[in-house]
């Protein structure tokens, strides 16, 4: 529940921020590309931020370093790719959508800052 609400709370906070790009961040469980509600409902707050204007959506996926980089690489890719179907389901052009996997991140092991991909919405 905590969770859920951290999530929503950061949604509202990027959904204010005028013409700023608009940052929003989905969360994973470890080793996931499963989306669960609340990252559903971040990636339907981002998609309803692209659909307000004709800027680009940059979607950077995130994954925990181990020992095997080259899954790990494949894990943000994955990432990345999973919410850009997602935004491009909720409406959004995917002539609009730019994927950038960030690749591993040197963190603790599962660290909630690596197991995340961030979706920046830009209006123009």
């Amino acid at each position: 529940m905590r969770r859920l609400s951290l999530l929503l709370g950061l949604g509202l906070l990027t959904g204010c921020a005028g013409g700023h790009p608009a940052k929003f961040v989905v969360f994973f469980t470890q080793n996931s590309t499963q989306l669960d509600t609340p990252a559903q409902t971040v990636i339907s707050q981002a998609a309803q931020r692209a659909l307000s204007g004709k800027g680009t959506v940059r979607v950077e996926g995130y994954a925990a370093a181990s020992k095997d980089l080259s899954a790990d690489e494949l894990l943000a890719i994955d990432r990345a790719k999973i919410v850009a179907r997602q935004l491009a389901v909720d409406g959004v052009d995917a002539s609009r959508i730019r994927q950038q996997p960030r690749g591993p991140v040197n963190n603790e092991d599962g660290a909630l800052a690596s197991r995340r991909v961030e979706i920046e919405v830009t209006r123009n």
